[in-house]
């Protein structure tokens, strides 16, 4: 639905949105901003050929004359959009089953809508679920096959559950001693890493698939990095090889390398939403924040109907927030049932996250700060609704300061040096370096 503003008192709005874009990382660099989370659209810096175009060319062998089980959603696509299961089958790849991870493989269902196992309607291949039962290939799905190949988009946030299908199913290989190909694709939001490293004791709070190995929110790897990590630091020893894609820089975002844009899930409709996503996942479905679900601006908003909105945006005013300006709107989530969200069909005022510099935002601070600010205005109403928020924020320690009200500037500086030991342990993994630079100004 169309989105309004919202008549607050012009003196308010205008001191607050001043006080947070006085720093000049917070003015717009190179464009203006646009729907989506993002800035117009950039041009092109690279020419990317995705693991799934590149494997053809040049790896063939990893495939021929096998039976190939295929992980995959409807985001595997070649530069010209050909799905990736209907492009192996017409090169002659013998394909014998397709797994499903969340949304399924066409990508047509809600977070957390169980996965149907059948057949594919456009290949006749049998598929099977890996996002009901044991979220993993069991023995006998696995029958019949003598190598399992991955290719699906990631987003680059933790909580997105495919590179955790695709780590237990590294397991299962390498239980059965199935050899195990990534298809790689980039990590649409750079290699940057931002937030809390995920702790394992956190791991079994809440479902293992947002959440199956430490990684920070924001990881800033390739599924293919993701892969050789976990296989290398979990020593699962599994027959693990990576096809990556050729021509992409880790400083890239995805709107800029010429690949077709997917959406990996139906609410991830942009890159911006993508790079919002990477934080505000911090107060979706954990806490009863809502985050856009239902409107036609999904993870751009931070809202409830019994937040005042005009005092959250003085309250966090005093914060550095760069590269993100802050706008209150009024928005009313569908009535729609088919739909996830919160307040549904309830008119009430949020606040947009509106990046003007993507390269300067940090997301995960961002969120950590909103909910903080939310918490504090009314402590009554704001709610962690799950033990998901445990996971998502990363340890028992964050989770306990969160709600003994610490400032977030004490949880960011403990964060920041829980994740410079992480990166360390990152560098061995990485398939695409920085040439010359570090991984965060």
């Amino acid at each position: 639905m169309p989105m309004t503003a919202v008549p607050v008192r012009r003196s308010l709005l205008a001191a607050a949105l001043v006080a947070l874009c006085a720093a000049p990382a917070c003015t717009p660099a190179g464009g203006m901003a646009q729907p989506g989370g993002g800035m117009a659209q950039p041009a092109m810096q690279t020419a990317v050929i995705p693991g799934l175009e590149i494997v053809v060319r040049d790896s063939m062998h990893l495939l021929r004359g096998k039976r190939v089980g295929l992980i995959t959603n409807q985001s595997a696509v070649t530069r010209e959009g050909e799905h990736a299961a209907d492009y192996l089958r017409r090169n002659g790849v013998n394909l014998v089953a397709l797994f499903g991870p969340e949304h399924g493989i066409r990508g047509d269902l809600e977070a957390g809508e169980t996965v149907a196992a059948g057949r594919d309607t456009r290949t006749g291949v049998p598929v099977f679920s890996l996002y009901d039962r044991t979220q993993r290939p069991t023995d006998e799905e696995l029958q019949g096959v003598d190598v399992l190949v991955y290719d699906i988009q990631d987003v680059g946030a933790r909580p997105y559950t495919f590179v955790w299908t695709m780590a237990m199913a590294i397991e299962e290989a390498a239980r059965k001693g199935i050899p195990f190909i990534v298809l790689d694709r980039p990590n649409p939001i750079t290699d940057v890493s931002e937030g809390p490293v995920m702790h394992m004791e956190v791991k079994t709070v809440t479902q293992v698939i947002t959440g199956y190995y430490p990684t920070p929110l924001r990881h800033g790897m390739t599924s293919g990095e993701v892969a050789r990590y976990f296989n290398g630091d979990a020593n699962v020893g599994a027959r693990l090889h990576v096809v990556p894609a050729e021509g992409w820089r880790p400083d890239v975002f995805f709107d800029q390398t010429g690949l077709p844009f997917v959406r990996p899930s139906p609410n991830i409709r942009s890159v911006g939403a993508e790079l919002l996503y990477s934080g505000l996942v911090l107060a979706d479905g954990a806490t009863n924040v809502h985050t856009g679900r239902g409107t036609d601006r999904p993870f751009e908003y931070f809202g409830a109907p019994w937040l005042d909105a005009g005092r959250l945006l003085q309250a966090v005013a005093q914060y550095d927030l760069p590269g993100v300006r802050l706008v209150a709107e009024q928005i009313r989530p569908t009535a729609d049932p088919a739909v996830y969200t919160t307040y549904r069909d309830t008119a009430f005022t949020s606040l947009r996250l509106e990046v003007t510099d993507r390269r300067a935002f940090r997301p995960v601070w961002t969120t950590l700060v909103l909910l903080s600010e939310a918490k504090k205005q009314n402590p009554e109403r704001f709610r962690v609704m799950n033990t998901g928020f445990t996971q998502m924020i990363g340890s028992t320690w964050a989770r306990e300061a969160f709600d003994r009200g610490e400032d977030p500037r004490v949880i960011q500086r403990r964060w920041d040096e829980e994740l410079a030991a992480w990166m360390r342990k990152r560098e061995q993994y990485r398939i695409y370096p920085r040439q010359g630079t570090g991984n965060r100004e």
